[in-house]
């Protein structure tokens, strides 16, 4: 990305082999015409739809028009106000419960713990309190298909896509019965995303199918499990190389909630408090995008900034480079949560959760869960870097993680 921006300038073009030309925009103001642009014209559903085969067709990702309306309103409510501060104990619990196994003294790859963290959170907050068997099927099944997709190769990712026909049955199979069973159930006052997207009726009455329940909660097992794995353990990198950061970091914690063996978990009040650890999260998305471009298909022909582009084309904001670039984020490679706090981010310049009516509808619960686990994390432990580790980016699935699982040590007291 760097190297054709240097060559081309904001504006370039990225052929790959079985899709559609791909527009490389990083000026603020084209993609400002790209996120406000009519939907019908600039169809995200349409440009994701190279992954339909693994996440199901009735996927939000996958939709356009009134029907992504539609099922966007059915599956606000869980992730917004007072239902989502209800998850708050449940994150705390689950991640003092893996911070407590974590090994003393040795090197150990924290993404992997902070995997197991957010897959154990998106589990409950999706479930609620379910039979622990079947979670234990669906949790298997669920590595076992991000397994399969933990490839280097950029290109590897999308044609991991239809090796993964066994798995993604299963998985089907596993959340189809559990829609069904769930339904079967007298309606009442649930606070588990799949009780409430059952019970959820759209402005006609009409409830979601078994297939878009099944399908949409699939997405967010996936999207809600890996990607804010990833951010945490970018997040946890950031600090550790960065010692003043680390410490405004956890003096702050310490001042809003405490430390010690096992501090209480944090309210929502509190949570609201954690503005330098906000920062550290925005600072975190600004150098290490979890996914690198957002996409839009162009419906008809269209002109974007001074660029025209064909009907079926591709516009892609890449979230990567407008978040270093020089004349919009002063020294652009370097880790500074200073620049987020008392600032409010410009969408068109800052995007890591994508724009318009298609951002991320888990974006503040993503932060949200970061928030209480990074404080767990700085309240209870003090990590270290691994002794010789060097870092590099490498592709896990679809999203762009530290290599290695980032080794740290967490130093005997």
């Amino acid at each position: 990305m760097h190297a054709c921006a240097n060559r081309y300038g904001d504006t370039f073009t990225v052929r790959l082999s079985g899709l559609s030309p791909m527009v490389f925009f990083t000026d603020p103001e084209a993609i400002r015409q790209i996120f406000t642009g009519d939907p019908d014209r600039f169809q995200a559903g349409r440009a994701n739809r190279v992954f339909e085969v693994f996440f199901g067709p009735n996927s939000l990702l996958f939709l356009d028009g009134a029907r992504r309306r539609r099922e966007r309103r059915l599956l606000m409510p869980p992730f917004h106000g007072r239902r989502m501060r209800l998850y708050g104990e449940i994150i705390s619990e689950i991640a003092d419960r893996s911070i407590d196994t974590w090994p003393v003294g040795r090197p150990f790859p924290v993404h992997a713990r902070l995997q197991d963290i957010t897959l154990e959170v998106i589990l409950r907050v999706v479930f609620g309190v379910a039979d622990e068997a079947r979670l234990f099927r669906l949790r298997m099944a669920l590595v076992e298909a991000l397994a399969l997709m933990d490839v280097g190769n950029p290109l590897r990712p999308i044609r991991a896509l239809w090796r993964l026909g066994p798995v993604r049955r299963r998985i089907r199979e596993l959340l189809h019965n559990e829609v069904r069973r769930r339904r079967a159930e007298e309606t009442g006052e649930r606070t588990d995303v799949l009780g409430m997207l059952i019970d959820a009726r759209d402005e006609d009455g009409l409830s979601m199918s078994d297939e878009e329940v099944r399908d949409e909660v699939f997405t967010l097992l996936v999207a809600g499990h890996e990607t804010t794995a990833t951010s945490l353990a970018w997040a946890i990198h950031n600090l550790l190389k960065s010692p003043g950061a680390l410490e405004a970091a956890r003096s702050e914690v310490m001042s809003v909630i405490g430390n010690g063996p096992c501090p209480p978990p944090p309210d929502a009040e509190q949570i609201g408090r954690l503005v330098y650890l906000d920062a550290v999260i925005k600072e975190t998305a600004r150098l290490h995008p979890v996914v690198p471009i957002v996409v839009r298909q162009l419906a008809m022909d269209d002109t974007v900034g001074s660029a025209r582009l064909p009907a079926g084309s591709i516009a892609a904001p890449c979230i990567y480079l407008v978040h270093r670039r020089p004349d919009l984020w002063p020294e652009p490679n370097s880790f500074d949560p200073d620049r987020f706090l008392g600032e409010r981010t410009d969408p068109y310049r800052f995007f890591p959760f994508g724009g318009g009516v298609r951002f991320c509808l888990g974006a503040a619960f993503a932060t949200f869960e970061m928030k209480i686990v990074l404080a767990r994390i700085l309240s209870r432990v003090k990590l270290q870097p691994s002794f010789g580790y060097s870092l590099r980016v490498v592709r896990r699935g679809l999203a762009l993680a530290p290599s290695s699982g980032l080794p740290v040590v967490r130093p005997a007291r």
